[in-house]
């Protein structure tokens, strides 16, 4: 009895051993969270790998809805309504399935998450979006599946997806600039107005230059040792062909950079100064 009941320890001590064996996942989970125009993009999705395996057209048929990963179906986030692939697509969570074919994809985000990689149960009412991408073959093969934002801008991104030599690409874009100039059009009256900010919105989107050179002045009032509003204010004389202007602006760059010990700004202004002279 004793000895039986030695070996029934020995075997639970085993069992637990092994329920605590970890081991890496054969195609492990990634999450990415992209910061993107006013707001942020999360992707999660799994990575198989190749292992000497035809991916296309072999391990993932042609013609066939897809999870677009390993596992469950990959997902997507969208914190403000963009457009992907040019369709229109509120704010929320998708899973996004795909039918790769030989010359173009199609990409689908699709509004029911517990379907999971159960594509025998897909329905295509529940397509919130459907867009038709160039499947471009690369000489680089990617061995594992691999996701990612690409491209970035204020308001656009590329989803690029890539796996053994094909890559295809989703472009993103988030419509921003109406909701911008609005709170800088309200803002700007209040008592802490954030003059550098709405300066920096027109230089970058190629706005009314000369507001935004009255804006970067005011912030150079609020904050005259702000070598950083200097930097703009030359970008923008520069931009209007005041190159007298844009010197002066740079070289105050150079001094009070120097003084703060930014050794970026100094080069920055050095290099505004140079322009500003050719």
């Amino acid at each position: 009895m004793k000895i039986y009941s030695l070996a029934l320890v020995a075997l639970m001590c085993s069992s637990i051993a092994q329920a605590q064996l970890k081991t890496p996942a054969p195609s492990p989970t990634q999450s990415i969270k992209q910061d993107f125009a006013l707001s942020s993009v999360t992707l999660e999705y799994s990575r198989p790998s190749a292992k000497n395996r035809t991916v296309f057209g072999g391990l993932v048929p042609y013609n066939k809805v897809w999870r677009t990963g390993a596992n469950a179906a990959s997902q997507i986030t969208f914190g403000e309504d963009v457009t992907f692939g040019g369709v229109a697509v509120k704010a929320g969570k998708y899973a996004i399935y795909t039918i790769p074919k030989t010359e173009n994809w199609e990409v689908m985000l699709y509004s029911d998450l517990n379907l999971g990689g159960n594509v025998a149960g897909y329905d295509a009412t529940k397509e919130v979006a459907k867009v038709l991408v160039k499947n471009h073959h690369v000489a680089t093969k990617a061995e594992t599946f691999t996701m990612q934002f690409q491209n970035m801008t204020d308001n656009t991104m590329d989803l690029v997806i890539r796996w053994e030599n094909t890559k295809v690409v989703i472009p993103i874009k988030a419509e921003i600039d109406e909701r911008i100039m609005k709170n800088i059009e309200s803002s700007v009256v209040k008592d802490n107005r954030p003059y550098y900010q709405a300066a920096s919105y027109y230089f970058n989107n190629n706005k009314d230059l000369k507001q935004a050179l009255e804006w970067t002045n005011k912030a150079i009032e609020q904050n005259p040792v702000g070598f950083w509003i200097q930097a703009l204010k030359a970008r923008i004389q520069l931009k209007l062909n005041d190159k007298k202007g844009a010197a002066t602006s740079a070289q105050k760059v150079i001094d009070l950079a120097t003084k703060a010990n930014s050794d970026d700004y100094v080069k920055i202004g050095q290099e505004l100064l140079k322009q500003a002279k050719n």
